[in-house]
């Protein structure tokens, strides 16, 4: 399934969310202009959990890790075309409501955070993996979790193949979100139990932040049922 659009127009100008875009798009032309080569790139700013756990071998361990900076870094780099592409598209059409609810600074912060946690849980569950984690799915997988909660009821317009067709459907975002979330934790849970080095799609990066978006909006979502029940209240004391 891939998304297409949400049916929630932002209130105002995404700013930060649009801000995120174009620097990682700016960061995406700077690997493709890299005389080294994506391999040095990824190597000194994309993570290698082993180097934080102290297990790669030597070869690795001269880059100069743990570098804890690469927590940050590795949210702006991307591995090619489809992962930039998709990544930036998920952002633009979560990331512009999360952000008419947080506020453009609580947004700014509540991205980076989700990204930091995402890298944190990536390193624990593949502790000796050598191969170097970038992207923004992390952080982008935090404000779909946040979404989730803040916008239960909205509807996600999918383009969904059916056998040799494609179709487009509207889809609530309880049961779009959902399922990309269950399809990340089977995945998550199944990597656990692989004989095979970890690398390919981070998925424990994408339950980490997920799980910070849903944790970081559900005091703004109790909030706001308890203004939705006060104005009730005050409307049927008013009659």
């Amino acid at each position: 399934m891939f998304p297409l659009r949400d049916t929630i127009p932002s209130l105002r100008f995404p700013a930060v969310t649009l801000g995120l875009i174009v620097v990682n798009a700016f960061v995406f032309l700077f690997e493709l202009g890299n005389t080294r080569g994506l391999d040095a790139v990824f190597y000194q700013w994309g993570i290698v959990p082993c180097s934080f756990t102290g297990t790669c071998p030597a070869r690795l361990r001269m880059l100069g890790h743990p570098n804890y900076l690469t927590l940050l870094s590795s949210m702006f780099l991307h591995g090619g075309w489809m992962h930039i592409i998709g990544n930036m598209w998920s952002l633009w059409i979560f990331g512009d409501n999360v952000e008419d609810r947080m506020g453009r600074v609580g947004f700014l912060c509540f991205y980076l955070l989700s990204g930091l946690a995402a890298g944190a849980l990536h390193i624990a569950f593949n502790s000796s993996s050598r191969v170097p984690t970038v992207g923004a799915s992390g952080a982008i997988a935090g404000v779909m979790g946040a979404y989730l909660l803040l916008f239960p009821y909205a509807r996600v317009v999918t383009l969904v193949p059916i056998f040799i067709f494609l179709q487009t459907i509207e889809l609530p975002a309880v049961a779009f979100l959902g399922f990309w979330f269950l399809t990340n934790l089977l995945s998550g849970v199944g990597s656990l139990t692989a004989h095979a080095p970890a690398g390919g799609v981070a998925w424990w990066a994408h339950i980490g932040g997920f799980l910070v978006g849903v944790l970081w909006a559900f005091p703004l979502r109790r909030q706001e049922v308890r203004d939705r029940q006060r104005y009730y209240n005050d409307y049927y004391d008013r009659w």
